[in-house]
C-alpha cells in the first residue's frame, strides 16, 4: 500500500509540473504580439513549384 501512494505521489507532481510548463510556454508564446499572416506575393513565391 505504501508503494501505490508514492507513486500516487510522485505522478501527481509530475502532472502539476507539465501543467505548469505548459501554461509558461503558451504565455510566452503569447506574448510576442498578434500572428500577422504572411502577403500573397510572399506566398506565390513558395507554392510556384506546386502550380
Amino acid at each position: 500500500m505504501e508503494r501505490k501512494k508514492i507513486v500516487a505521489i510522485i505522478t501527481g507532481i509530475i502532472s502539476v509540473l507539465l501543467g505548469v510548463i505548459y501554461l509558461v510556454i503558451v504565455q510566452l508564446l503569447d506574448s510576442r504580439g498578434a500572428m500577422i499572416p504572411a502577403p500573397i506575393t510572399d506566398l506565390s513565391l513558395i507554392l510556384s513549384p506546386f502550380i
